[in-house]
């Protein structure tokens, strides 16, 4: 398939029937992505099912269409919370999340209540590295009175602050007024809402900032799913977050180490000669014993011959709690969600507590978490599992901590410690950490301007410090300039940045005409 055009992930977030997939669906439909004649079986269907707006919403799975700049491939998250892991599971693969807010009171009040989807999914999708977000006033066709500006004004002036406090930058934002059943907005302007002067949510898309690919790393592609596919045989589904994939190559699936030839690589049912970042692909392999009992979503596939990701023995992360009912301690395990792994994880030792506004450490070892907190944390996975220093790999690094099917923290990791290198020693005091590829001697802290010395002390970037890249002959070698080795981009890097995240108690949401407390989801992991 010859295709200049960018490709762009886009994924629809919201509450539980806030219309994200009726007006994806319509989306699609007036693109030309759906045939007029499926579109009146389904509404036909849906009549007869007394679900008459659902008739776009059916026909979604993952779409793909074009704009005038970009090719977008279409993610669809559920909205109820008892199936956050698969939002979590659509949100790790998109470079710009669509908020659909339902703008109805009785909506807008129920997105935002205790157990809302609202607030939770842009913090989610912020903490997975989604950071382009474009927000859809939804059903302005069924307030009262109907696409009134008193109310498009009063939902984007109660709903800026909270996306603000969460680290979205309001002012590259822009909220649609939409009505994703009646099609007001979506592609043409609507007469109806002749008093917005904004984008519709087409030239919204077309808006979109084209991602940051990761260039020069080694393959990095976690598994989205895998599907057992008559006449074909076990087809795994991911984004390749990392490098270059392109058929003939022999790929590793970690943690389990198994192998196996790639025959062809294909996105959007065509065959392509490679897949570059930020491609979703399907794998035809080669190895026939390989199916979906011994590969599974979670899973990252990597190049056999260059630097194969392997599983992590344990981490260290930094970590802000911010939805607990109670104290996190040592020894807490609750479950992970790192791209596409849902993973319990140990809290194995708590090993600082700092400001997470000036970086300043507040105590050493202490002996819980409460909300509010941040702290570095070290963690140790319960089952096998495959996650990467946030500075190598972001997008294998950022998490979300979930337990009692609700959000209770948010963090990403520093280091992460291989299970199959004996040669790695953990220092018990301080944050020196052996890999086996670098000895870590001085970490940045956040942005905030300092960073964690070999003497497990705090120190002001404007010293020079030392990254000591070790090689086979125990060499080392450079002396860098601290405000270097904080992330390239800050703007994109929650690992500059996660002391900016201001996470209020949901309780302080302020979003008028309600206010809400807590918000609450799934949190099985993959078994």
């Amino acid at each position: 398939m010859v295709d200049t055009k960018v490709h762009i992930n886009i994924v629809f977030i919201g509450h539980v029937n806030s219309g994200k997939s009726t007006t994806a669906g319509h989306l699609i439909y007036k693109l030309g992505g759906i045939e007029k004649s499926a579109i009146e079986a389904l509404g036909k269907e849906a009549a007869e099912m007394k679900k008459r707006s659902f008739k776009y919403a059916w026909v979604l799975d993952k779409l793909n269409f074009e704009t005038t700049k970009y090719c977008f491939t279409l993610i669809d998250a559920p909205g109820h919370r008892d199936f956050i892991k698969n939002m979590i599971t659509g949100t790790s693969q998109a470079d710009c999340a669509v908020l659909v807010i339902d703008s109805t009171t009785r909506g807008l009040r129920a997105g935002w209540s205790k157990n809302g989807q609202t607030w939770e999914h842009a913090l989610l999708a912020f903490t997975l590295g989604v950071r382009q977000m474009i927000c859809c006033c939804n059903k302005m066709d069924a307030i009262t009175p109907k696409y009134s500006k008193d109310r498009y004004e009063l939902i984007v002036k109660g709903i800026s602050p909270a996306l603000m406090r969460i680290g979205y930058n309001t002012d590259k934002i822009p909220f649609v007024p939409i009505s994703g059943y009646k099609g007001d907005n979506i592609i043409e302007r609507s007469t109806n809402l002749d008093w917005y002067e904004g984008p519709t949510l087409l030239e919204a898309l077309d808006q979109i900032d084209e991602p940051k690919r990761p260039s020069g790393k080694p393959l990095r592609l976690p598994l989205q799913h895998v599907y057992k596919i008559g006449g074909v045989g076990t087809v795994p589904v991911g984004r390749v977050e990392t490098g270059v994939l392109k058929p003939g190559m022999v790929l590793t699936f970690a943690p389990t180490g198994l192998q196996s030839g790639v025959k062809s690589v294909q996105m959007h049912h065509e065959n392509i000669s490679e897949a570059l970042p930020g491609d979703i692909v399907g794998l035809h392999l080669t190895n026939k014993k390989l199916s979906d009992k011994n590969l599974r979503r979670g899973y990252v596939a990597s190049d056999s011959k260059y630097e194969p990701a392997m599983e992590a023995a344990k981490f260290t992360s930094r970590v802000i709690v911010f939805n607990h009912p109670s104290k996190i301690t040592k020894g807490y395990t609750p479950v992970l969600d790192c791209h596409a792994s849902h993973t319990a994880v140990k809290f194995a030792k708590l090993v600082t507590m700092f400001d997470r506004e000036s970086g300043v450490e507040l105590e050493k070892k202490p002996m819980s978490l409460k909300n509010g907190d941040a702290a570095v944390v070290k963690m140790i996975p319960m089952k096998p599992m495959v996650v990467e220093g946030i500075n190598e790999y972001p997008s294998l690094g950022r998490f979300a901590v979930r337990d009692m099917r609700q959000t209770v923290a948010v963090g990403i990791i520093m280091v992460s410690l291989l299970k199959d290198d004996v040669a790695m020693k953990e220092a018990d005091s301080s944050l020196n950490i052996t890999s086996k590829k670098r000895k870590f001697e001085i970490l940045p802290l956040s942005g905030s301007g300092l960073v964690i010395g070999n003497d497990g002390r705090l120190h002001r970037k404007n010293i020079m410090c030392s990254v000591m890249s070790t090689n086979d002959k125990g060499k080392t070698s450079g002396n860098t300039p601290v405000n270097q080795l904080i992330a390239a981009d800050p703007v994109d890097s929650i690992a500059a940045r996660l002391h900016s995240i201001e996470l209020h108690e949901p309780a302080d949401r302020n979003i008028n005409p309600t206010t809400t407390t807590t918000t609450s989801a799934a949190n099985d992991e993959d078994m």
